[in-house]
């Protein structure tokens, strides 16, 4: 890690995320040799193929880097950088082997279930058979059928779940159903509602204009008032424009009564 570092930190900080993945790896291949069940071992080894892929594309990350930097580095460590992604490579593919034995093996397991006993386990049963008496074939007979009529009930309960759930389902989905009709009315009569708060309010801002221009009208009759107020205030003794000397209006002219000869 530290000679990489001194090469490219983006080199040193490839190889510690893919050294962490190839630990996640064989910790998670040693877990999967531990579990029985043939589903938690499918989920599992999606889990590791996750993880493989994702070593895959880090360690193309790590060679274009690596190519990137060889005109900065020695020889030497060159050569050592090619080794190191071999060495990746190597491990990586063993690890993809390992996941491709396991996944042949639960292949095999479904054919086994889905086909049946194979025929050197009928041949077994058929040798048994013929060294049994015909009490022991009864016995064996009933035992199986016993088997059968088991698996049998089990089926119906299976099946019988099946419906109960499907039924629930149904149910929720209906109830869901109803509650989206709700929320969509609720949805309509909001949007009515809307539009009739905009409608009342255009109206108040109509009725608000015209209260203004009314109250404009007001406002200038008062200041009428107050400035006839204040002139009869400043002036108490004033008196008609006629009765002031040099500002009476002339007299209008006398309508002659005779014309000149």
């Amino acid at each position: 890690m530290s000679s990489l570092s001194g090469v490219s930190e983006e080199l040193a900080e490839l190889d510690g995320q893919i050294g962490d993945i190839f630990r996640a790896l064989s910790n998670g291949f040693q877990k999967l040799e531990k579990i029985k069940d043939s589903n938690r071992q499918s989920r599992q080894l999606e889990e590791l193929t996750d993880k493989m892929r994702e070593c895959k594309r880090l360690i193309k990350e790590f060679d274009q880097e690596v190519k990137n930097s060889e005109g900065r580095t020695d020889p030497g460590m060159n050569k050592m950088l090619h080794e190191k992604k071999q060495s990746m490579i190597k491990e990586l593919n063993s690890y993809v082997a390992l996941k491709k034995q396991y996944a042949t093996n639960l292949e095999n397991k479904r054919v086994d279930l889905f086909e049946g006993p194979s025929e050197e386990l009928g041949e077994e049963n058929v040798l048994l058979a013929s060294s049994m008496t015909n009490q022991q074939l009864i016995d064996h007979g009933s035992h199986l059928m016993d088997n059968t009529d088991q698996a049998i009930e089990r089926g119906k309960k299976i099946v019988q779940e099946t419906i109960n759930v499907g039924a629930e389902t149904a149910v929720a989905l209906k109830a869901q159903s109803e509650q989206m009709s709700r929320i969509v009315n609720e949805l309509d009569s909001i949007h009515f509602s809307i539009k009739r708060a905009s409608k009342l309010v255009k109206e108040i801002g109509r009725q608000v204009a015209t209260d203004r221009c009314i109250m404009a009208l007001l406002f200038l009759i008062v200041l009428g008032v107050i400035a006839i107020i204040i002139v009869k205030i400043v002036n108490p003794n004033n008196k008609d424009i006629r009765d002031i000397p040099g500002l009476a209006p002339p007299a209008p002219a006398r309508k002659l009564l005779w014309s000149p000869s």
